[in-house]
């Protein structure tokens, strides 16, 4: 039996023209996700206003999509470029456990999120002593640290797995369900492996955030004025559209069965969290959150008054020497 040392990733088989409209789409997406989780990285690093739980929470979600879309928009560009490209074993299990890295950490971060709204929300005056920065900062290394070991135990047992048939890949990018179906031995463990970690990484992030929403409705109603209910609303809303997105998208790809689907469509259902979804949440958190859009507004107007005062500096100097 052969030993498969790279495989062979189909990408997108379409015609040119779309496979050219596909990579200036994801390519604007790409520049759009880094310019726009970097903005919130730094608007939450040096602005004082969003030194706030929620916020630092916030900076670490954008952490995770920048990881993602580095990790597989690239490989994806390439593919797509050159109608499919190979990878090596060592490269594709690397873009494995970064993939699963992130999709972990973001599952997690999330549930700890809606943790923090419902603090905020059901007990206003034990939040600042519950949410500490320390406490913050606990939550976040612990999402990170179980990311880490549960991708790596996936990209473990991945790696056992056995590929003695065509070594083709029919994706953008390795992913664990592609892998499983060209295996020739060991995916009943894999699965086994999958089942498991499904509890840690969906089943109980799942229950925590429909408790938590659960409650915070409950309080937001019982709010007797109106414009308490739609503040406290507003305070939620942006993080519950990024969940429905994020579970809904993954759900779909990796849960929810797929043999009725073509290989075209549940490939454009990978696209969307590993290209749509890093590029919506920061317009979500963004659009959607006054403070950042204040801070962000006073930073372009100080700017544009700093570049007046520079310009108008250089016109008196210029008259001088005349």
């Amino acid at each position: 039996m052969a030993t498969v040392t790279e495989f062979f990733i189909v990408g997108f088989q379409s015609s040119r023209y779309l496979r050219i409209y596909l990579i200036c789409l994801i390519l604007m997406l790409y520049c759009g996700t880094i310019c726009g989780n970097l903005l919130i990285i730094t608007l939450v690093s040096t602005s004082k206003n969003l030194h706030a739980p929620m916020y630092f929470f916030i900076a670490q979600l954008s952490i995770t999509d920048i990881l993602l879309t580095l990790t597989i928009v690239p490989t994806m560009l390439h593919i797509l470029l050159n109608n499919g490209g190979t990878i090596t074993v060592i490269n594709c299990m690397t873009q494995l456990f970064v993939l699963g890295t992130t999709e972990a950490s973001e599952c997690l971060l999330l549930t700890v999120m809606s943790y923090d709204r419902y603090v905020a929300i059901c007990n206003p005056l034990l939040y600042s002593s519950i949410m500490t920065k320390k406490r913050c900062v606990i939550l976040a290394t612990m999402c990170w640290v179980l990311s880490f070991f549960f991708s790596f135990i996936e990209t473990f047992f991945t790696s056992k797995l056995m590929f003695c048939g065509p070594n083709i890949i029919d994706h953008f990018f390795c992913d664990l369900v592609p892998l499983m179906k060209i295996a020739c031995s060991g995916v009943y463990t894999m699965e086994l492996v999958n089942y498991i970690q499904s509890f840690p990484l969906l089943l109980s992030p799942i229950t925590i955030i429909i408790i938590s929403y659960t409650n915070i409705i409950v309080t937001i109603l019982r709010f007797q004025s109106r414009i308490s209910r739609q503040k406290a609303f507003s305070t939620c809303s942006s993080h519950l559209m990024v969940v429905i997105i994020f579970f809904v998208t993954i759900l779909s790809v990796y849960i929810f069965p797929t043999e009725g689907l073509t290989l075209n469509t549940s490939k454009l259902l990978s696209l969307l969290y590993t290209v749509f979804t890093p590029f919506i949440n920061p317009i979500l958190y963004s659009l959607r959150n006054k403070e950042i859009k204040k801070i962000f507004a006073g930073n372009i107007q100080y700017k544009s008054i700093f570049q007046l005062l520079e310009m108008s500096e250089f016109f008196k100097n210029a008259i001088f020497f005349v």
